[in-house]
């Protein structure tokens, strides 16, 4: 059985907000959910701290002069901090560390996962679209596509299709292009925003995102579905996966590791209290379909109306 929550209103979550309001309060925090994760990925053998030495190293503004687009407004939203980094996504420190920091926030989804926990979630996401959508799709979208593991595994399960992934973060595709200079060529990145894609009318038959819309306000996140919905073709698939208000996990998560996620997710609240299911439908969707594909993470499937 699960619980609705509404993160706004519990007095615990009210609290929480409180002291997220007093910068020196909200660094600490901040600090304290960096070094746990840092400390979690090296003792499940993730190398945090040497991949970034090594990307250090790498000469990045080759990369990111062939990505950047320079005509980009980013959104009020999204110059804020984020994930412990002060600039957000917009820098270089994020870009780097966001693959390790994968590997730790998901090794505890599944008991004794470890560093298997990140390809779990992942696997858990497609092995579920694979199986409800009826398309076999050509051309794929991933929304908030981050350095690229999203795009990678979609590429793994379609071989056939055309994938473009798209980011707001110059820095992110930037890693993306490096990762993808040897093994996955075919893949086209491109900065936009995720509202306002640039990309033709009719152009896929299936948008995905993984793990973005947590991170978003709600006129945003309204305003991205509307995009998908111009973006894809009669029959075509919205899917995504994110985090599940209606896990007891989160209704029973003590205060102190709700203050550590609360002070690295800005718009908790707001994804948290969206109804999904109604904005869908009303950006030109059916019903989508709900499922749980971990204790804490849902998967939503929706096909255009």
């Amino acid at each position: 059985m699960t619980t609705r929550i509404n993160t706004t209103d519990t007095l615990t979550s009210r609290l929480v907000n409180g002291l997220l309001s007093i910068k020196p309060l909200a660094d600490i925090a901040k600090h304290q959910a960096r070094t746990m994760m840092i400390k979690r990925a090296e003792e499940i053998g993730v190398p945090w701290t040497k991949k970034v030495e090594q990307f250090r190293a790498i000469n990045w503004e080759t990369y990111l002069n062939q990505i950047q687009n320079p005509q980009i407004a980013y959104p009020d939203y999204y110059v804020c901090s984020f994930h412990a980094y002060e600039k957000g996504n917009l820098n270089w420190e994020a870009a780097w560390e966001v693959e390790s920091a994968a590997y730790a926030v998901h090794a505890k989804i599944w008991p004794n996962a470890g560093a298997k926990g990140d390809p779990k979630l992942r696997q858990s996401y497609h092995d579920i679209i694979k199986k409800e959508i009826t398309i076999q799709p050509q051309d794929i979208l991933d929304l908030g596509c981050s350095v690229g593991m999203s795009t990678f595994a979609l590429e793994e399960i379609y071989p056939q299709a055309n994938i473009t992934g798209i980011d707001l973060s110059p820095y992110y595709l930037a890693v993306a292009q490096y990762n993808s200079q040897e093994n996955h060529p075919h893949i086209t990145w491109k900065h936009s925003r995720a509202e306002e894609t640039g990309l033709p009318d009719n152009s896929f038959d299936l948008v995905s995102s993984f793990l973005m819309f947590h991170e978003l306000p709600q006129n945003p996140t309204k305003e991205i579905l509307k995009e998908a919905k111009r973006l894809l073709r009669p029959g075509g698939y919205f899917t995504m996966m994110d985090m599940n208000p209606q896990s007891e996990i989160y209704a029973k998560m003590p205060p102190y590791i709700l203050t550590l996620l609360k002070s690295t997710e800005p718009y908790l609240d707001e994804y948290f209290t969206l109804d999904i299911e109604a904005a869908i439908i009303e950006a030109g969707f059916d019903k989508p379909t709900i499922i749980p594909n971990s204790s804490r993470h849902r998967t939503i499937m929706a096909r255009l109306r």
